[in-house]
């Protein structure tokens, strides 16, 4: 069983390390959680799925849900705070010290250095995702027209759930309609 102290130090590194935080982080948590055995490759998509549909930031959300299966409401907070902090002291010194600095052409030339690795790290994960994910040329498909219907069509994701939640209640509803009459059809 891991520590508090082990949860918060790792999560404290995953925050500290990964710049773009959000979707950025999931690499490092993938990496740091399979590492110690806390959560395997199959859980953690789920994991990722809860803290999307939850309300705030994915990242906080990932380290609320993942340090209560490790330890709980304690792995929570242990596991939450982790992650914060040092995000928390990184915009803290910038406040402090950098912002006299924001127009100065280096820090520009830096920031706009540093916002393609973010997208890569960002497409890295939701690749990995949906490799490991899709598993069904349906699902790929489905994956495919909700990249289009969001990214270039400015579709809202919200419809895009409703209507997939919606078709496959429908699918399941009408697979169990089928599954009675054959039960009915061999009982005669």
């Amino acid at each position: 069983m891991a520590s508090l102290f082990n949860i918060f130090t790792v999560f404290s590194k995953i925050g500290a390390f990964t710049i773009g935080g959000g979707y950025a982080m999931i690499p490092l948590i993938e990496k740091e959680m399979d590492k110690r055995g806390w959560i395997s490759e199959e859980e953690l998509p789920d994991i990722i799925a809860l803290a999307q549909s939850a309300p705030g930031v994915l990242a906080v959300n990932v380290s609320i849900f993942a340090g209560y299966k490790l330890r709980g409401i304690k792995g929570s907070i242990a596991a939450t705070i982790g992650t914060i902090l040092p995000s928390f002291f990184a915009i803290l010194v910038i406040a402090m010290f950098l912002t006299n600095y924001q127009d100065n052409p280096i820090v520009v030339r830096i920031f706009n250095g540093i916002r393609p690795v973010v997208v890569s790290l960002i497409a890295v994960p939701m690749i990995n995702m949906a490799r490991k994910n899709n598993k069904t040329w349906w699902a790929w498909a489905i994956s495919a027209l909700s990249l289009i219907l969001v990214a270039f069509l400015k579709v809202s994701p919200i419809y895009i759930l409703l209507v997939i939640i919606v078709v496959a209640f429908c699918i399941y509803y009408y697979k169990e309609q089928n599954d009675q009459r054959r039960k009915e059809g061999r009982k005669d």
